[in-house]
Parts: structure tokens; C-alpha cells; sequence
């Protein structure tokens, strides 16, 4: 285990951010003879890097190069350096020699975990579909990479450099603190900035920073970005700034009832990522595990919001998007996943290999693609991103897609007879079942004939009302 050289956790906090240009090429006097070595070797050779160094609060705090870099020489990825041990990657477990709460919650947060991607159908689209450099550049560069040293030493080339949040660390930690706090300056402002979170979390599947961008919160912010004071060592929402919330305002930062959390995920009561959305903690309380509840952490969010609006202003949000949610899961996301699941397991199409047939490809957009973008637009104030980014694809995809290429399936399965044409009339008899709900009937042309007459006389007033 790497060992800490001095104790700087109260400095750190009290110190100074930056340096002025007298400070250019000086050493601090109380700074350690190694760090003092490092710098005087690299501010020739990486002058930029070591001028980000002087910077941040480390260097007003005295913590040099070796304080963070500084390893013991039986680490995995420890290798001697002008007389002193050190390694390239600087861990969690590093940084948690002074912010050990704040690895602590991190570590216990989805972030940390964000590694796990491997295996999963997002990893085999990058290492098998598309190639393994697709996922060394593209899926692990957020997700994470198993940082892997060789037999000389060095580092391999396929898995450094990544700042992945959910690093695997040759020391067994889990993460990058770096992923969010960019070195060597590790400037508080850029942290708390949505371009920040916007490396990853934006795209087809997952973007959460255009949501933003379109959203009230975001047009806010950049108009008014001069007035965020960004640089707060308190940042209290409603109190060192009220022009906007950015993405560490909900889901991090402190408020007057709250403390800060590294812990992404502590004010999220849906998750939405799955094909079927369930309650944050539901995967948890079926393994049996003590969790905090998303009724708790709902709460927690809505004492966020409410540092700027009313209560029943935050209640009726929470209704609307509720609604959504469930409205995705009960109409598109609970019967598609039902019928695929069916399909797949009888064996009219292949179940060993994944996006071999059209009908993967078509669910795997229904739900990854248009359902995420249709319940995080929804979660964020983005109606452009619910409603045609969102459930008009996600409709489109089920209606025009997803029900003809299981039918097609269907038709083949019939024409070769045997025990194909038993299975294939399970699933023609599930989907007449889903069609046959009321919020499907509209396509069947079976509803009610007073519903029917009620949208054509809305459709005939909205033609009168435009036609002046």
C-alpha cells in the first residue's frame, strides 16, 4: 500500500487556489525534498502540466508531485524514477490518504461501478461488432478500462491513459477521481460545470447534457453563467448563487439541509437506463440488501429543488414525471421486453449470439436509444427530447418495426410448420393480447366508438381554429 508522506487535509481545505505570476518556477519552502526534486526536473519538461499544479489548492496546501504519485515498491505498477518510487496512475486510494469520505461515498455510488459495462450488450457492440479499439477509444474512456501492467512495467497501451469512472486500478481500487476533477489543477469550477458531466453523459442513448442545454435549467445557466459563482467554497444553492442549477446542484452539491455527496446516484428515486424502469432501490431489496430507499432519496432531491420553487410546484413535477415513466413501462417497455424475451426463447430466432438477427437491433433501439431519451427528457425538463427525440421514436419503433419484424418471424416460422408452428401461434396469440389493451386499440381500430368520435371532433375544432 502507498504510504502518505505529510498530513495536508486542513491546509488543503484553507489554502489559497492559484498562483500569481511571481510564483512562476518557485518552490514552496515547506514542500517535500522529493516533490521539490520532481519539479524542478518537469517544469522544463511538462511546464504546463506542473503550471496547472501551481494552480490548484495542492499547491497552496504543499502537496507536491510525490505526495500524490509517491508509491512503495511492491505495488503493482510502482517503477524507480531519478532515485524515487513512484507510479503513473494516482487512485482513489490515493486521494482518500486526505478525502477519505469523499472515496467513501464515491465507491459506494453507480459511478464507481461503471466498469461493470463489461460484457454487457453495450461492450459487445464496441469489442465484438465494431472492433476492439472502438471500445478502447469510445466505451472505456467513460466506463473505464482494466488498467493492466506489463511484464517490463509499463503500462499497456490498450488500457492507459483512461480516466474512466469506473477505472479498475492495478491496486484494486475502483474508479478515477479524475474523470470529474481534472489534473493538476483540479479547478472546483470545472467540476461543477455540465461540459464536465457532458464527456460522457450525452448522445443518442444517454444525453443527459443536450437535455440540459434545451432545458429551463440550461438556458438559465448560460446566460447567466458570470453569476454562478463557480469558484464558492460553500456553493450553496440559493445562497452563493440562484441564476440556475447545473448538474452537481441536484446531484451532488450541498444545500442548507444537506451535505455534499460524491455519490451520484443518493438523490435518484428512477432508475432509467434499463429496459423496463424500476424504483432505484427495487434491484437491491430483491437480493435482500439494506439500501436507502428512493423514497429517501427523492426527498433529498426535492429539497434541492426546493431552494427555488414551491412545493407543490416540485409535487406536480414529480406527478408528471412519474407519469411518464410508468407510461413508457406499461405501454412500450413491458410488452416489447415481454414478446423479445418470448421470441428469443423459442427459438425462432437465435438466442446465443447477440444482434445476429434484426428484431435485437430493433428492440435494443426501442429501449436504449428512444425509451432513455424519452424518461430522461422527461426527468430534466426537456420536452423536445420526451416528446419527438423520445416517445414519438419510441412509438414509431414499436408500431412500424418492432410488431412487423416479429410477425415476419411469425409467417416463416408457420410456413415450416413442425414444432415451429406451435410456438409461433403462442406469440401471435400474446401480441392480439397486448393490442387488445386500450392504450393499443387506437391501432387495431377497435376502440370505443365515443372515443372515436370524441378525437375526431377535437381534430375538426383544431382545423376550424387554424383555418381563420
Amino acid at each position: 500500500m502507498r504510504s502518505f508522506r505529510i498530513l495536508v487535509v486542513t491546509a488543503m481545505v484553507l489554502a489559497v487556489s492559484s498562483a500569481t505570476a511571481s510564483d512562476y518556477r518557485s518552490v514552496p519552502g515547506s514542500l517535500t525534498e522529493a516533490s521539490a526534486t520532481c519539479i524542478e526536473c518537469h517544469e522544463d519538461a511538462m511546464p504546463g502540466l506542473v503550471k496547472e499544479w501551481r494552480y490548484s489548492r495542492h499547491y497552496g496546501a504543499n502537496v507536491g508531485c510525490y505526495e500524490c504519485h509517491g508509491a512503495e515498491p511492491g505495488d503493482t505498477d510502482a517503477f524507480e524514477h531519478n532515485g524515487y518510487n513512484i507510479a503513473i496512475i494516482v487512485s482513489p486510494k490515493d486521494c482518500a490518504n486526505c478525502h477519505k469520505g469523499e472515496n467513501e461515498e464515491f465507491q459506494a455510488s453507480h459511478h464507481a461501478d461503471a466498469g461493470k459495462i463489461l460484457g454487457s450488450l453495450d461492450n459487445v457492440l464496441g469489442e465484438v461488432i465494431e472492433g476492439p479499439f472502438a471500445a478502447v477509444n469510445g466505451c472505456k474512456q467513460c466506463h473505464g478500462s482494466i488498467v493492466k501492467v506489463l511484464d517490463d512495467g509499463q503500462l499497456d497501451a490498450a488500457t492507459w491513459p483512461n480516466t474512466g469512472m469506473g477505472r479498475l486500478n492495478p491496486d484494486g481500487s475502483k474508479g478515477s477521481c479524475a474523470a470529474c476533477h481534472s489534473r493538476h489543477s483540479f479547478d472546483v469550477a470545472l467540476a461543477r460545470q455540465p461540459e464536465n458531466c457532458g464527456k460522457c453523459h450525452l448522445g443518442p442513448d444517454h444525453p443527459q447534457k443536450e437535455i440540459y442545454e434545451e432545458s429551463k435549467h440550461g438556458i438559465a445557466y448560460y446566460a447567466n453563467i458570470d453569476r454562478m459563482n463557480l469558484e464558492s467554497s460553500s456553493w450553496l444553492v440559493g445562497v452563493d448563487y440562484s441564476a440556475a442549477p447545473t448538474c452537481a446542484t441536484c446531484h451532488m452539491s450541498a444545500t442548507r439541509d444537506l451535505p455534499i455527496t460524491h455519490d451520484i446516484g443518493n438523490r435518484i428515486s428512477w432508475t432509467l437506463r434499463p429496459p423496463i424502469s424500476e424504483k432505484i432501490d427495487a434491484k437491491a431489496i430483491k437480493t435482500g440488501k439494506t439500501v436507502k430507499s428512493w423514497q429517501a432519496r427523492r426527498a433529498d432531491m426535492q429539497n434541492v429543488c426546493s431552494a427555488c420553487h414551491t412545493s407543490s410546484f416540485v409535487e406536480n413535477f414529480y406527478t408528471q414525471y412519474d407519469g411518464a415513466v410508468n407510461l413508457y413501462n406499461d405501454k412500450f417497455g413491458k410488452p416489447a421486453t415481454a414478446l423479445y424475451n418470448k421470441v428469443r426463447g423459442s427459438g425462432l430466432i437465435s438466442s446465443d449470439i447477440n444482434f445476429d438477427d434484426e428484431l435485437e437491433w430493433i428492440y435494443f433501439y426501442l429501449w436504449h436509444h428512444e425509451g432513455r431519451r424519452a424518461r430522461m427528457g422527461a426527468a430534466m425538463f426537456a420536452p423536445d427530447y420526451t416528446q419527438w427525440h423520445g416517445f414519438f421514436e419510441v412509438a414509431e419503433r414499436f408500431y412500424m418495426e418492432f410488431l412487423p419484424e416479429i410477425k415476419e418471424i411469425i409467417a416463416h416460422a408457420k410456413a415450416e410448420g413442425g414444432e415451429k408452428l406451435a410456438k409461433a401461434e403462442e406469440i401471435e396469440e400474446m401480441i392480439a393480447e397486448i393490442l387488445d389493451a386500450p392504450e393499443h386499440r387506437w391501432f387495431t381500430g377497435n376502440e370505443p366508438a365515443d372515443v372515436k368520435a370524441a378525437r375526431k371532433k377535437a381534430q375538426q375544432e383544431f382545423k376550424e381554429r387554424y383555418s381563420n
